[in-house]
């Protein structure tokens, strides 16, 4: 089945009403003059325009229309394959013709256009399935359906348009780039990421593994060996380890309509946070930006095998649209946890920069400041807490 750019079928005779006028006009004088073979030809073409109207309206009952993408979270350049089923319920077969239009950053493989169709004849009690193909362009949350159905009568006389249900939503994740080494401020004794601290914490637990017989017996999970068949050792969280917040201010990105600085500084925000997460650090994100479908813009710091998943899908439904300010946002998260650094993404080195870093400084938390934009005569500061994004981010990206 392969896609086809037309919208509508090509027009009839038969599926005029002028047509039908005068053939009913036709049958009448066939009947008064006794004109058999006119009157056999009038009923016969009335018979059939009835017949398929009738078809028509019916063809439409007892579909049922799923569709299906097998990945709903994406990166950039991603393909995507959505699967729509469609059942025919009923004894009567009928022509299905699917059609889906696609948002901007949604580009459908194989066309032109940003709406594709497929057609097929579906018989009686049959299920059809069609595939298509569509590349994520750029970051954000975007919807895909419901499809638009649209069924005929096998001659294709007549159709009927109907909406399906369920849509489908993409999330597409910000892209990731290599980045040059970043330093970050560290002021944990024990600073060390990752199960290889000298501290453990009895009370979290990250997970378990094979038990080792030179490990201690207290640390053994009963039920989880009871569910693998063989003894499983508990992985604790080390009572101090690296914790690292990345914050982001997106006032003056909306104030100055930076929409293409915007997504690049997200790109730098997404990718240092997973090589955060490979290293072992405890990531959290904190931003004033507003985000799609009403989700909280702070994540808490920990560390888990989900949480870079939530700073990426944070990051995905974020925009360029402040809701209160980034200190209260911080604040919040904050609370009174110690030990943690931070890493804050601003467009410019002005004022608010300034602010920031005395809020920080208040609240004795290390910070380094990246900024997008420098303005014209500023010196670099790459060796101090001030760096730009040019100096970090290098052009090509990563492969995920």
């Amino acid at each position: 089945m392969n896609a086809d750019l037309k919208e509508d079928r090509e027009p009839t005779i038969f599926s005029s009403r002028i047509v039908l006028l005068f053939a009913g006009v036709f049958l009448f004088v066939a009947l008064v003059y006794r004109q058999y073979d006119l009157s056999l030809l009038t009923i016969l073409i009335l018979t059939v325009m009835g017949g398929a109207k009738v078809w028509t309206r019916m063809s439409a009952a007892r579909i049922r229309c799923d569709s299906t993408v097998d990945s709903d979270r994406v990166f950039p350049g991603d393909a995507i394959t959505l699967a729509t089923t469609v059942e025919n319920g009923k004894w009567l077969p009928i022509w299905l013709t699917v059609r889906w239009s696609f948002d901007g950053a949604l580009a459908p493989m194989g066309i032109k256009d940003n709406v594709c169709r497929q057609e097929a004849a579906v018989l009686w009690h049959q299920t059809v399935k069609f595939n298509q193909a569509f590349r994520a362009l750029r970051r954000g949350v975007y919807q895909v359906g419901p499809p638009v159905l649209r069924t005929s009568d096998f001659i294709g006389f007549f159709e009927k348009e109907t909406n399906a249900r369920d849509a489908n939503h993409i999330l597409v994740y910000p892209r990731l780039v290599p980045l040059r080494p970043l330093a970050v401020p560290r002021r944990d004794l024990y600073g060390v990421p990752g199960a290889r601290s000298p501290v453990k914490d009895p009370v979290y637990i990250l997970g378990t593994c094979d038990y080792q017989p030179s490990r201690p017996s207290r640390h053994i999970h009963w039920k989880a060996s009871a569910r693998h068949l063989r003894l499983q050792e508990k992985i604790f969280e080390p009572s101090e380890q690296e914790k690292v917040l990345l914050t982001l201010d997106v006032e003056a990105f909306d104030k100055k309509n930076q929409a293409e600085n915007f997504e690049r500084t997200l790109e730098v925000v997404a990718s240092l946070a997973v090589k955060l997460d490979r290293l072992g650090y405890a990531v959290g994100f904190a931003a004033n930006g507003s985000l799609k479908g009403g989700y909280s813009a702070a994540i808490s710091l920990t560390r888990g095998p989900r949480q870079i998943l939530a700073i990426l899908e944070t990051l995905a439904r974020i925009q360029a649209r402040p809701e209160g300010t980034v200190e209260t946002v911080i604040g919040q998260l904050l609370g009174s946890q110690r030990g943690i650094s931070c890493v804050h993404f601003c467009n410019e080195d002005d004022s608010s920069a300034t602010a920031m870093e005395a809020f920080f400084q208040k609240r004795q938390v290390p910070v380094s400041i990246v900024i997008c934009c420098r303005q014209a005569g500023t010196p670099s500061d790459g060796a101090g807490n001030r760096h730009c994004i040019d100096e970090i981010r290098l052009t090509r990206s990563l492969p995920v």
